[in-house]
């Protein structure tokens, strides 16, 4: 199903984040064994700052949707290549936020100072190089061509979403169509393939393959929505780095594409902000009650639910287990960060 924004929020018990994260904590602990062992290197400087991100910390999903994935297939999220696979995916990760921050000249990241601010722009770009060289070097030790198409063409969409974004910067005409290309690219397709590559590390059959590959897709594409909703409401210390950052970079969110659509004279405020890179003239206060004034945070709220609900429907199609029910409690913790 496409999600559309009359799709009700997933209701149903939940689960905590302790309790979701708790069921592979054991197998998280050594994805951080894992990440260290990997960061080493008799280069100091490669040594300094894969231990400066590490100890930089972040919530670990992708390496735990990788995990639980094996989980809910039927296989050992213990072994070492799984856990090695889980790790690769939190280096691409990693990598991802590496470069995205030196293209946005981002000063923190996860309350730190970004690895650009940090180190300067030259020093990131071959960091960020360095670990997506090391995820696929690692990568090649499962020996599974299956893996390595998925990783690659992540690992391509990823890139093409970023240059995708960087050809919309400072526009106010985006499209939602064109939004929603961007989130599929730089978010989603990671989200998917650490499902997959879980399933196929868990030893399911195509069904359950697809149906995790599927459920992490639309999981991929809520956690952004989310993201960017609260990048536009919320202050800076809720988020871990500065807050309505998105708009003084040029990006124009859901939130605002939707605003645009209900009051186009709300253009030329966009476009002040974009040019003067600032909220001086016209602030964030103002955006957000324009905003719920239109109705067009609810209305971006309920696509973030339509994606949420339709992850929880994949995961229909996975055998009932109680890692199965933490896949399907993500959905709703992830909209209650926003909601």
């Amino acid at each position: 199903m496409h999600p559309s924004g009359n799709t009700a929020a997933v209701e149903e018990p939940l689960l905590t984040a302790r309790r979701i994260f708790g069921l592979v904590a054991h197998e998280l602990a050594l994805v951080e064994e894992e990440f260290e062992r990997q960061a080493r290197s008799n280069i100091q400087v490669i040594a300094y700052i894969g231990d400066y991100l590490r100890a930089s910390g972040g919530k670990r999903v992708r390496p735990a949707l990788t995990l639980l994935s094996t989980r809910a297939a039927g296989g050992d999220a213990s072994r070492p290549n799984v856990v090695r696979m889980a790790t690769v995916m939190e280096f691409l990760h990693t990598a991802t936020l590496v470069h995205d921050d030196i293209i946005d000249n981002a000063e923190t990241r996860r309350n730190r100072p970004s690895i650009n601010s940090r180190f300067g722009n030259q020093t990131a770009v071959l960091m960020g190089d360095w670990l997506y060289m090391s995820a696929f070097e690692t990568s090649l030790q499962e020996r599974s061509l299956q893996v390595l198409d998925i990783l690659t063409a992540v690992t391509r969409r990823m890139t093409e979403g970023e240059l995708l974004q960087l050809t919309l910067i400072g526009r106010a005409d985006v499209s939602e169509e064109q939004y929603f290309d961007i989130l599929r690219r730089k978010t989603a397709y990671l989200f998917s393939a650490c499902c997959e590559i879980g399933a196929i590390l868990g030893g399911c059959g195509e069904d359950e393959r697809g149906a995790l590959r599927d459920y992490g897709m639309s999981l991929g594409m809520a956690f952004q929505l989310v993201d960017d909703l609260l990048d536009f409401t919320s202050d800076e210390g809720a988020l871990g780095k500065a807050a309505g950052v998105d708009l003084l970079e040029g990006k124009v969110t859901l939130p605002l594409i939707y605003l645009l659509e209900e009051e186009p004279g709300m253009k030329s405020a966009v476009q002040s902000v974009v040019r003067e890179g600032s909220y001086r003239e016209f602030t964030r206060e103002l955006f957000l009650r324009e905003a719920e004034r239109a109705g067009t945070l609810e209305r971006a709220r309920a696509r973030a639910a339509a994606y949420a609900e339709a992850a929880a429907h994949a995961l229909e199609r996975v055998r009932p287990s109680k890692y199965a029910d933490a896949l399907r409690s993500i959905t709703s913790y992830i909209l209650r960060r926003e909601m």
